[in-house]
């Protein structure tokens, strides 16, 4: 039997407790067996100076996750050619791991701009699409497509934006984050010296 792996892709600069409910409620109310979190490279064609880099935003990922068996950080995409488009990576997933089932997990406002994505059609007929809600965002006209399952997840209105720009004003802010994150930005120093 295969196991059905949901993908939830974000920078996770860094990786917060709002990640950690949604992938919690994947997990315990959908069919998912697992979810991975994928973290996104750094586009070398965009100067992103609050972006950390990559293997530094994996092992937050990887603190923040190693109390579940079910959830797992991947890094499949810092050894793909860059830009890395969904369509592509599913393709890779699914030719290196043929007893894994792959669905997405994205937000309703992702969802209403998946058409713009490459091959947004081939993703739709091979892959099921678990969809968490966002304030003001209904998901747009794919809403309807029988690969779309939405899901009643918890709103959790926290964005790595805000966290960043919190420690940058010097702000404690260890209960938005698992606890080994927060330790680990402590101690790395990271974003102390951005705004935004």
């Amino acid at each position: 039997m295969q196991l059905k792996i949901g993908l939830f892709f974000g920078s996770f600069n860094p990786v917060h407790v709002g990640h950690l409910v949604l992938a919690n409620y994947m997990l315990e109310f959908t069919e998912l067996d697992r979810i991975w979190f994928v973290i996104s490279p750094h586009n070398p064609l965009k100067e992103k100076v609050s972006l950390l880099k990559e293997n530094h935003r994996l092992q937050m990922v990887r603190i923040a996750i190693s109390e579940s068996s079910k959830m797992k950080a991947s890094n499949v995409e810092f050894k793909l050619p860059q830009p890395s488009y969904t369509v592509n990576t599913l393709a890779h997933l699914t030719e290196n791991f043929p007893d894994h089932n792959f669905s997405l997990i994205m937000g309703a406002d992702n969802l209403q701009s998946l058409t713009k994505w490459k091959n947004y059609e081939y993703i739709l007929k091979h892959h099921k699409i678990f969809v968490y809600p966002r304030p003001g965002s209904d998901g747009g006209e794919l809403k309807v497509h029988p690969s779309i399952h939405f899901t009643e997840a918890p709103v959790v209105e926290l964005s790595s934006t805000f966290l960043r720009k919190a420690v940058s004003e010097k702000k404690d802010i260890r209960h938005f984050l698992p606890a080994g994150v927060w330790e680990y930005l402590k101690e790395m120093n990271f974003y102390k010296k951005i705004s935004g």
